[in-house]
């Protein structure tokens, strides 16, 4: 699938490092990024970066999306400055896109209910039970989770924070970037510095 635009939410101190393996691999492989903010004022990453958003999250509509994409933020968890983007998410599930979550986000989406019934995973068992929500039974204890589209529902990934290149792969393979053998040596390159990777990736 190439062409899809994808929507990666920004925020004040959103993880800028997190989504970073995956839209370098989607913008090269024919995707466009666009950036979402809770309005069009820019924002200021974790790293201090300073981000003009392309669009506010009134602007935002599933029908025109292939993904969105919600990264870690200190905001999720001192608050409810960012729960639009969790209600966000609800809606691009319920329209079968996907979403993709990773660090902090995962709690905002528990908060929301939206891993109360699939699987997923995020940091610990416990940073998401401290939610208050109802899906501990079906977390999984690995890098990343992604749990496939149903006939109701769109797919899910979810990664813990010190997995971006797990989570990198889980997008890349849902978005069909690259295949099985691509993915595998996708890992092994960023991961675990597995330079016989390269050539299968690049070949």
């Amino acid at each position: 699938m190439t062409g899809t635009t994808v929507h990666l939410a920004v925020y004040d101190t959103f993880a800028d490092w997190e989504p970073g393996f995956a839209t370098a691999h989607l913008t090269r492989h024919g995707h466009t990024v666009r950036t979402v903010g809770l309005t069009a004022e820019p924002v200021t990453t974790m790293g201090g970066l300073r981000v003009q958003p392309d669009l506010a999250l009134r602007e935002l509509s599933p029908e025109d999306s292939g993904l969105l994409v919600l990264t870690g933020a200190s905001l999720w968890d001192t608050g409810e400055t960012l729960a639009p983007f969790a209600g966000a998410a609800r809606t691009f599930l319920d329209a079968g896109v996907p979403v993709a979550a990773i660090c902090g986000a995962t709690a905002g989406l528990a908060r929301e209910g939206l891993l109360d019934d699939r699987p997923h995973t995020s940091a610990v068992p416990f940073y998401l039970a401290a939610t208050g929500y109802a899906g501990g039974a079906h977390y999984v204890d690995t890098d990343a989770v992604t749990d496939p589209a149903s006939a109701s529902r769109g797919a899910l990934v979810t990664a813990g924070p010190t997995e971006p290149v797990a989570f990198a792969r889980e997008i890349l393979g849902l978005l069909g970037v690259y295949g099985p053998e691509k993915l595998d040596a996708f890992h092994r390159l960023f991961h675990d510095s597995d330079p016989s990777a390269y050539e299968v990736l690049e070949g």
